[in-house]
Formats: structure tokens, C-alpha cells, sequence
């Protein structure tokens, strides 16, 4: 009998420490009924201040970005390379759509400045974290499908130098020997990307962490 009893409270202990566990964690990578590969993965989790340590990008800046962003894509292209990249018209045109394209990814992602960041989130009309905001905005502005988590993403698309970077090209970042955080390029030497809690979808400079890799997913 004592033996049965002891069994029996065995059992109700261990039911209670499991009522008790956190299950946040869980829930918050949970979206349109389905779990984030990315927080199930580990990965896209906020940055830390020791990652964040050389993101120095003032206000000015961020509005001098968006108004050279403001110029059409063509305009732009041929300030920076003087005209001198575009010999043909059938060229022109091709550069011109291309850019165009990219531009209008660029500027739907820059509608979603200081949106909120949530860990597993997927919209950023509601809360999203790195991976799940570019995934949301090349999905909606542009058709394209790329994975879930940031890890995943970097191996779309074809590896690209900092010196062929164009508007809405993608640059992972890591921490030991994983990439842990992604980040669009939308030109002018600046990243848009989900960030922390704190600041939430930001515009930062490409380099204020070394990207250990640069993909092209738009062609």
C-alpha cells in the first residue's frame, strides 16, 4: 500500500512540473498554424548588443537613404556608372526592368520600417523576425519563393561579391559558425532587416557585422 501510494505521488509531481513548464518559447514560432522552421532550427533569434556594437546608422542617414531611394531605378544606375555600362538600347531596356524590379521590392520593404520584431513571426504587419521578413517581402513584392530560415535561405540564389550588391540582394550574417541573421540591400551602401525587439525593422550599413555570405535571389 505505501508502496502504491508513493507511486501515485510520483506521478502528480511530475504531471505538475510539466503544467508549469514555459511553453511561450513554442508558442511564439507558431503561425497560421504551423511551427517556424527557423525557431525550431535555433536560429534568427535577436541580435545581441555585442553583435549590434558597430551599428552606428544616425537619422539623417536613414533619410538621406530614402531619398536617394526616392530617384527612379534607371536615373540612378546611370549616375553611378556615368552612363558608361549601357552601350545599347535593347541593354538600357533590359537594365532598366531589372532595376525597376529590384526597386520595387526595395521600396515595399521600406514600408515596414519600424514594424515590430517577433521571434517566428512571418508578417510584419504583426511582429516577424529576420528570415521570415525578407521571405514575406520577395514573396509579396516580387513572386519569389525562398525558405523559411535564414540558414536555409543562403544557400538560394548565386553567390554574389559586396562589390556586385544590388537593391534587394540578400547578406547573411553569423555568430561562431553558423549564419544566425539575414538583411536586404536596398543600395546607397544600407541594409534593411529585423533587428531586435527594440528597434524592430531598421536600416542599418551593410558592414556593421562582416556578412559571412552574399546571395543574389532575384537574377
Amino acid at each position: 500500500m505505501i508502496k502504491d501510494w508513493k507511486k501515485i505521488v510520483s506521478v502528480v509531481c511530475f504531471c505538475g512540473a510539466m503544467s508549469v513548464m514555459p511553453i511561450t518559447a513554442y508558442g511564439d514560432t507558431v503561425e497560421n498554424g504551423q511551427a517556424s522552421e527557423a525557431a525550431a532550427d535555433g536560429e534568427d533569434l535577436p541580435e545581441t548588443d555585442d553583435e549590434l556594437a558597430a551599428d552606428t546608422v544616425t537619422e539623417e542617414e536613414v533619410q538621406e537613404v530614402l531619398r536617394v531611394i526616392d530617384r527612379t531605378s534607371a536615373a540612378r544606375y546611370l549616375e553611378e556608372t556615368g552612363g558608361a555600362a549601357v552601350q545599347e538600347e535593347e541593354e538600357a531596356v533590359h537594365i532598366d526592368k531589372s532595376m525597376s524590379f529590384r526597386q520595387e521590392i526595395v521600396d515595399y520593404a521600406l514600408t515596414f520600417l519600424g514594424g515590430p520584431y517577433r521571434y517566428g513571426g512571418s508578417d510584419p504587419r504583426t511582429g516577424v523576425d529576420c528570415s521570415g521578413f525578407v521571405r514575406y517581402v520577395l514573396s509579396n513584392a516580387g513572386g519569389i519563393q525562398i525558405p523559411r530560415s535564414s540558414r536555409a535561405q543562403a544557400t538560394q540564389g548565386i553567390p554574389i561579391t559586396a562589390d556586385e550588391m544590388r537593391p534587394g540582394d540578400l547578406l547573411f550574417y553569423g555568430s561562431g559558425s553558423g549564419i544566425n541573421h539575414v538583411a536586404m540591400y536596398i543600395g546607397s551602401g544600407k541594409i534593411v532587416h529585423a533587428s531586435t525587439y527594440k528597434t524592430g525593422i531598421k536600416i542599418s550599413n551593410w558592414d556593421y557585422r562582416p556578412p559571412v555570405r552574399i546571395m543574389d535571389v532575384i537574377g
